[in-house]
C-alpha cells in the first residue's frame, strides 16, 4: 500500500531554498515509486513513467538525470545510479519560476534551465556542440512527428543547423574558426525564448502513478 507518511529530510545545500517542505514531501515521494522504496534510482526505474514512453528524446532526458555536469560532480562522465539528494539537485532545474525573483536571479534561473538544455546536445562533454550534435537532436524530436516525411525530416533539420551556425558566426572575428556552438552562443540562440515556463517535467505529478510499489 502507500505510505502513510514521508520522513522530513533536510535540504542539499545546492537546492534553491524557495522550494517548500511540502514540494519536497511530494518529490520523497516521486523518488519511492520511481526507486521501488531503495535508496536509489536507475535508469531502468524511468522505463515505468507513462509520459516519457513516447518521447522522442526519452533516452537524452533519462541520461541528464545521471550525467555528473548536471549532478554539479565532474565535467563530464555519468554515474549508475543517483540518491534522493541528487534527484533533488537534478530538479532544482525545473523548478517553476517565482514572482519575487529580481532580474538578477531571473537571469541566472534562465542560464541554469539553459545550461542542463545545452548538455543535452552537447553529447561528447566537450563544451561545443557541433553542427552533427546539434543536428542529430533535431532529427531525434522530430522523429516522433507522424505527418513529416524524412525527407522533410532532413530539410527542417538542415536549415536549422545552418541558421545556428549563421548565428554563431556573426559574433566572431574574421580569423576565427568556426568549431560549433558554444555556451555563449546557445544562450543568444535561445535569446527571447521563453525557457522559464516551458522547461518542466510533468512526468513527476503524483497522479501519473497511480499505484504504490
Amino acid at each position: 500500500g502507500c505510505p502513510q507518511s514521508v520522513p522530513k529530510v533536510s535540504l542539499p545545500s545546492r537546492f534553491p531554498p524557495a522550494v517548500t517542505s511540502e514540494q519536497i514531501e511530494q518529490l520523497q515521494r516521486r523518488f519511492k515509486q520511481l526507486s521501488r522504496n531503495t535508496q536509489t534510482i536507475r535508469k531502468e526505474n524511468f522505463d515505468s513513467i507513462p509520459d516519457l514512453e513516447f518521447n522522442p528524446i526519452r533516452t537524452r532526458i533519462v541520461h541528464a538525470f545521471f550525467d555528473k555536469r548536471n549532478l554539479r560532480k565532474a565535467s563530464d562522465g555519468s554515474v549508475e545510479e543517483i540518491n534522493f539528494e541528487e534527484f533533488l539537485t537534478i530538479m532544482s532545474y525545473f523548478r517553476p519560476i517565482e514572482m519575487d525573483m529580481d532580474e538578477a536571479q531571473l537571469e541566472s534561473f534562465r542560464q541554469e534551465k539553459l545550461k542542463f538544455l545545452f548538455h543535452m546536445y552537447d553529447a561528447d562533454s566537450d563544451g561545443i556542440i557541433t553542427l552533427q550534435e546539434y543536428k542529430n537532436v533535431l532529427d531525434e524530436l522530430m522523429s516522433g512527428n507522424p505527418h513529416l516525411e524524412k525527407e522533410s525530416l532532413r530539410a527542417i533539420a538542415e536549415g536549422a543547423m545552418l541558421e545556428a551556425a549563421s548565428v554563431c558566426m556573426e559574433q566572431r572575428g574574421p580569423d576565427e574558426v568556426y568549431q560549433g556552438i558554444t555556451f555563449e552562443d546557445f544562450l543568444k540562440m535561445w535569446r527571447g525564448i521563453d525557457i522559464e515556463t516551458k522547461m518542466h517535467v510533468r512526468f513527476l505529478t503524483m497522479e501519473t502513478i497511480a499505484h504504490c510499489y
